[in-house]
């Protein structure tokens, strides 16, 4: 009888892993102790390393690490020397207790009055003040509307935030106050309507920052920075970020906030060495923060963060280059099966072209960057709560049908 010999198949594609380190304190050598996780990771349950896995690290312990926090006096002390005037309209901040509330007691204690304009009925990240239907019920138009606080009470009442339980108008107000300051709500979707208020505004918010800074400029207003430009350097012996500033940062106490860390690319590059010592093989690093994901029932954008990731490595720039297999399936390959259909189609994968881009059978295939992706996989894996895995491990992401 022949002997036959079969290549035992792989099964299992990508495999995303949280991985438990120590609690990290400021100070702590971030890159080997990132390092030592995922190798005592590794040796405890069994896994081997293969080139091209993925080692992410969420930002919030890189930052712990580097000790970059910032206090409020420390940012009022930035908001005075970069708002001389005391007089501030401060647009577009998101509603969150963990991300904006801390900034805006800092802001607040180096300013004289604040104007704070509200986008409405939902902020950029998608937490909402009313509902659409609420606001088609009362007939506004959110394009061209701008409402006073009195106004917008007597439309519609005071509502709180479905998950948090929060009145963010009156909670914003408060911080404002306690801190010896003037407030006044106004809401409104186009940013130049602040500039019947003040001329010298603080734009708050993360992704369309770069037209909101441009449309306010054009219409004359005499300061306008964004919190980006807030904590750039050290103020104070603070820490800072030179790119992002406040953008990306949380509450660390009452009185502080810890920044998007800085710095990383030596981080990743460091962690990546020291495994290629240890494993021989070629691994991928990452620091990541928040996905780029929105939940579709409370209709929040995950991406609070100005990027998902800061800094990574080389391997895991661009985007996808992948064929869509159901499409080969039902088109190119209609009247196959079997072995014979996945013959065909492991060979086309084999022989397709470096760039796919505009051809029929990426058709479905959504052209995210690569750290997007990976970076919402790894938030999604680590989690926000007590998981107790900041660091995620994932491997055979960048495989294919074809790979053995």
């Amino acid at each position: 009888m022949e002997n036959k010999l079969f290549k035992k198949e792989r099964l299992i594609g990508t495999v995303s892993r949280g991985v438990r380190c120590p609690i990290i304190r400021e100070g702590d050598d971030i890159v080997q102790i990132v390092t030592d996780s995922v190798l005592d990771a590794a040796k405890s349950e069994g896994i081997k390393f293969r080139d091209r896995d993925v080692v992410a690290v969420t930002e919030s312990v890189v930052a712990r690490a580097q000790g970059n926090y910032a206090s409020t006096d420390q940012i009022a002390a930035d908001i005075r020397a970069k708002f001389p005037g005391g007089e501030i309209g401060v647009i577009f901040p998101i509603l969150s207790r963990n991300r904006f509330a801390i900034c805006l007691r800092g802001i607040a204690k180096g300013a004289k009055k604040v104007y704070i304009m509200l986008s409405y009925p939902s902020d950029e990240v998608g937490n909402h003040l009313i509902t659409e239907d609420e606001m088609d019920a009362q007939n506004v138009n959110p394009y061209s509307d701008v409402l006073t606080e009195k106004g917008y009470r007597s439309m519609f009442g005071y509502g709180k935030h479905e998950f948090t339980g929060v009145d963010y108008i009156e909670y914003y107000k408060d911080i404002v106050r306690s801190e010896g300051a003037d407030v006044e709500i106004i809401l409104a979707n186009d940013c130049r309507a602040v500039l019947q208020y003040t001329d010298s505004v603080l734009c708050c918010d993360i992704h369309t920052r770069a037209r909101t800074k441009r449309l306010l400029k054009a219409a004359g207003a005499k300061i306008v920075l964004g919190l980006d430009d807030i904590m750039t350097e050290s103020v104070d012996g603070s820490g800072f970020n030179e790119n992002y500033g406040l953008l990306g940062s949380n509450k660390a106490t009452e009185d502080t906030v810890k920044l998007f860390p800085h710095q990383c690319e030596p981080i990743v590059k460091g962690i990546a060495d020291k495994l290629h010592v240890a494993t021989g093989k070629n691994i991928e690093v990452m620091v990541y923060g928040d996905g780029a994901f929105k939940d579709p029932v409370g209709k929040i954008w995950e991406l609070a963060d100005p990027v998902v990731s800061p800094a990574y490595t080389e391997g895991l720039e661009g985007q996808p280059n992948e064929l869509k297999l159901k499409f080969l399936a039902d088109n190119d390959f209609a009247d196959l099966k079997g072995e014979e259909l996945k013959e065909a189609i492991s060979n086309r994968i084999k022989t397709k072209d470096a760039n796919l881009k505009g051809q029929m059978v990426t058709e479905g295939t959504t052209p995210r960057r690569l750290t997007d992706l990976l970076g919402s996989l790894c938030d999604l894996t680590s989690g926000s709560g007590d998981k107790g895995t900041p660091i995620v491990w994932i491997q055979g992401y960048f495989d294919n049908y074809t790979n053995e």
